[in-house]
């Protein structure tokens, strides 16, 4: 018979090994650091210009960055902060390198969500988020997973669960609570409303006073922060059931999107959230704060059922949500829930299946325009990225042969492209 200590004492042997994996994986000192790019990368990958007017540039104008000389003068490398500074202050053909952005709107915020385990959403969110990083975006990942995976491939692994989405959700219950406290207290009638009560357990936890800022965490890409997830977060479902139980009137569903609302407009210009393989309270968050639903679904036919199930259960949940009114608090956004795109992506395709290439009809001939174009290949690049928690955008392309890292890069790019494109379609309309 196995109880909750063999449990823990398994849990702790795979601790051993995780530590183990970080070590061959990250720096020496158990930190992810972010390789640089090379001036080949920098020219046809990442501004898109001729390599040679790529050099051409640098030598004209001494004050842009020159990265680092490889000693047989062949090769330059730059780091992502460089890339940016270059950015700045090129313009070819007059035309700036800097990546659209509407003036005068919040950051975009996309949702990448299906409950169906393996679809690839943390694959999704961290590729797209290291590519807009690239591009010259500002991002933040959001990691609602208690899996952690994405947070882990962004090189955090010692989360406390005090500055998790957990920790956001029991903030906004205090301040949320507090808030209906002080209106009843005030009522235009006279006559004091009943006060909702919050136990000592979860106000003695301090998180009532944390700002902001508390739980966004910075990562070894200076443009890419995140709100990450540990293990511990996982009792969040259970945890946010009886935070219903002590005051039935919060509207859970809109914590996180309340405390978005708090960041400056100007902060990120695209917030990506990696969704839990579940309809629940932290789904709920995410899909309520989202102004777009991204979702992945590999090829198979069970992958395609399981997506039906997943759209039609969230469609229920969300009309549920329209039960509470539109003058019930749901801070900056409004019931009925309104998404500004959906779109479905197809995951670990192989062009040259027939099923594949089946499975992948079927999602057009349903959904329509709703199927991203573009999806993302299976190839051995990809496979070596999720073993090692890096994105192919991290892997260094002298590692394999260059037209194998190419071509799983190029993948990603043509998926990257199109949500860029959608992306920028939605976000004059929120």
């Amino acid at each position: 018979m196995y109880t909750h200590e063999d449990l823990s004492r398994l849990q702790a042997q795979s601790l051993k090994m995780q530590s183990w994996i970080r070590q061959q994986t990250f720096s020496p000192e158990n930190q992810k650091t972010l390789r640089r790019f090379s001036s080949w990368e920098v020219a046809e990958l990442i501004f898109r210009i001729n390599q040679s007017t790529f050099r051409g540039r640098l030598v004209a104008e001494p004050d842009l960055p020159g990265g680092e000389v490889e000693p047989d003068g062949r090769q330059r490398w730059f780091s992502l902060d460089e890339i940016n500074e270059l950015r700045r202050k090129m313009k070819i053909n007059r035309k700036t390198l800097m990546p659209p952005r509407p003036q005068g709107k919040r950051a975009f915020r996309a949702a990448v969500a299906n409950f169906k385990g393996g679809a690839g959403k943390s694959t999704v969110a961290l590729h797209f988020a290291h590519a807009a990083a690239l591009d010259g975006y500002r991002v933040l990942l959001v990691d609602f997973d208690p899996q952690a995976t994405l947070s882990h491939s962004m090189g955090l692994n010692d989360v406390a669960e005090d500055y998790t989405v957990w920790g956001i959700m029991a903030r906004d219950l205090i301040r949320e609570t507090d808030r209906m406290n002080a209106a009843a207290t005030g009522a235009a009638s006279g006559t004091a409303l009943p006060r909702r009560q919050i136990p000592g357990s979860i106000r003695d936890l301090g998180l009532g006073e944390l700002r902001h800022g508390d739980f966004i965490k910075p990562t070894a890409w200076s443009t890419i922060d995140i709100v990450p997830s540990c293990a511990n977060a996982a009792f969040v479902e259970f945890a946010s059931a009886q935070y219903r139980h002590l005051n039935p009137e919060w509207s859970f569903f809109a914590a996180v999107s309340r405390y978005l609302d708090g960041l400056g407009d100007d902060d990120y210009d695209l917030i990506l959230f990696d969704c839990p393989p579940a309809i629940g309270y932290q789904s709920m968050n995410a899909v309520f704060a989202a102004d777009m639903l991204y979702i992945p679904s590999g090829p198979g036919y069970w992958e395609y059922d399981s997506t039906t199930s997943f759209i039609g259960q969230l469609a229920e949940a969300l009309e549920d949500l329209s039960g509470f009114g539109p003058t019930f608090p749901a801070g900056k956004v409004s019931l009925p829930k309104a998404f500004a795109d959906i779109r479905f992506l197809m995951t670990r395709y192989e062009p040259g299946n027939d099923l594949h290439r089946a499975m992948f009809e079927a999602f057009r001939k349903v959904f329509g325009p709703h199927v991203a174009e573009s999806p993302i290949e299976m190839t051995r690049a990809v496979e070596q990225s999720g073993r090692f928690l890096s994105s192919v955008y991290e892997i260094d392309y002298r590692e394999m042969t260059r037209e194998t890292w190419r071509r799983a890069r190029a993948s990603f790019d043509r998926a990257y492209e199109e949500f860029r494109g959608s992306v920028l379609a939605a976000w004059d309309r929120i």
